[in-house]
């Protein structure tokens, strides 16, 4: 969903390498979502996979972005997200949204539609919790701290 800060706090652009020295904490299901959705194949819109047909997407968008941060002296800490609170429960529209970007998502692989397949291929992505525990995995592995989050990630940043 996000935070809507942008009418109280002014908007300031930095370089990274201003960040170098400091902890930083990032909304890791934020971070993910954007991995399985913009590294796929350009033309089947299909997410990147290991020789055994697992999407493999997430990790390397983690690896390879988590390795930039801390060569620029960044100290990252990923905060997954916890039980959702009770309004997002209710709110049916993204799931509807995904059906109907999948069911337009078969239609451009039929005509052969890349750039359809590009589009809508990014609005399908899903998150399962086998992907969660190899992201997990994968940052404790190269030393990163992972928080769990009782409820929304985005919170629990804003408090780290």
């Amino acid at each position: 969903m996000g935070v809507q800060i942008s009418n109280i706090l002014p908007r300031k652009q930095i370089e990274i390498k201003e960040l170098s020295g400091r902890k930083i904490a990032i909304d890791a299901f934020n971070w993910i979502y954007q991995f399985l959705s913009i590294i796929r194949d350009r033309e089947t819109g299909e997410p990147l996979k290991d020789s055994k047909g697992r999407i493999t997407s997430h990790l390397s968008g983690l690896f390879y972005r988590t390795s930039k941060l801390m060569e620029a002296g960044i100290r990252p800490i990923y905060v997954f997200d916890g039980e959702p609170p009770e309004f997002k429960h209710a709110v049916g529209e993204r799931a509807e949204r995904k059906i109907e970007a999948q069911w337009k998502l078969m239609q451009a692989v039929e005509e052969e539609d890349v750039e359809s397949i590009r589009k809508l291929s990014q609005q399908t992505s899903r998150l399962t919790c086998e992907m969660i525990e190899q992201s997990k995995n994968l940052l404790r592995f190269m030393g990163i701290p992972v928080i769990q989050a009782s409820s929304e990630g985005e919170a629990q940043c804003s408090f780290c």
